[in-house]
């Protein structure tokens, strides 16, 4: 379990790389952060993936030292990205390069999840049409088309959202379905019943805003995602 420092042309990324115990290589999970950045969080969920038998590379977007508030607002971190989805979707084709190239990782079995602004970077990485890439997961994710050309997407999606997210309302769900059933994916959607945004954070406790942890989304997103990986990877 240690940092991993990788590269998007000339900028350093610093991720976090967690390989399970026993002969490699392994299948790998990307974990893509939220908006304030790669975080201690990730690093976890990276090591609890590890325990299960998968490689958890807790992938960095911003670049190395560039870290947000995670009580904060960090628009002005995610909002670039948000505006380029090219340069976006490069970014995480070069965390996958940089997996897919470590010697204790399988290239033929990699996968990537994650959390509100990451949960956008899986789907990104899944209308990448990386074929390397053989699942996509997004947590309580942000849905926006990112207006490439359209590609067929190669890899199985799965979408763990709360019903009453008011960053992703029904409406946004169901053209979500629309634009993965046109692009030919093998996809789910299990949408949680008065659940709020960020319900995976059990810090998050502004109901006003959307957002609230729900101790039962929680553990049936968690469960979605262990079964989708066993089958998947």
């Amino acid at each position: 379990m240690t940092l991993f420092s990788y590269f998007d042309d000339t900028d350093e990324l610093e991720g976090f790389l967690a390989l399970p115990q026993g002969e490699g290589p392994h299948p790998c999970v990307l974990i893509a952060h939220n908006w304030a950045g790669q975080s201690e969080a990730d690093n976890g969920v990276a090591r609890k993936l590890a325990a299960m038998g998968y490689a958890g590379f807790a992938i960095d977007v911003y670049g190395k030292g560039t870290r947000g508030d995670p009580m904060a607002d960090n628009g002005h971190l995610m909002g670039p990205w948000m505006a380029d989805r090219a340069g976006l979707q490069r970014r995480l084709l070069a965390a996958v390069d940089a997996a897919a190239a470590h010697p204790g990782i399988d290239a033929s079995r990699i996968a990537i999840i994650g959390y509100c602004f990451g949960g956008l970077c899986a789907l990104d990485v899944a209308r990448s049409g990386d074929t390397r890439v053989k699942g996509a997961v997004s947590f309580h994710g942000v849905y926006a088309p990112n207006g490439l050309p359209d590609t067929p997407i190669a890899a199985k999606v799965l979408v763990l959202h709360g019903w009453d997210d008011p960053m992703t309302p029904p409406d946004a769900t169901v053209a979500l379905g629309h634009e993965l059933n046109a692009k030919g994916a093998d996809w789910q959607i299990h949408a949680y019943g008065h659940t709020m945004h960020a319900f995976t954070a059990p810090q998050a406790a502004n109901p006003a805003g959307g957002i609230q942890y729900n101790a039962d989304a929680d553990r049936r997103s968690w469960q979605a995602l262990t079964n989708f990986l066993a089958e998947t990877l």
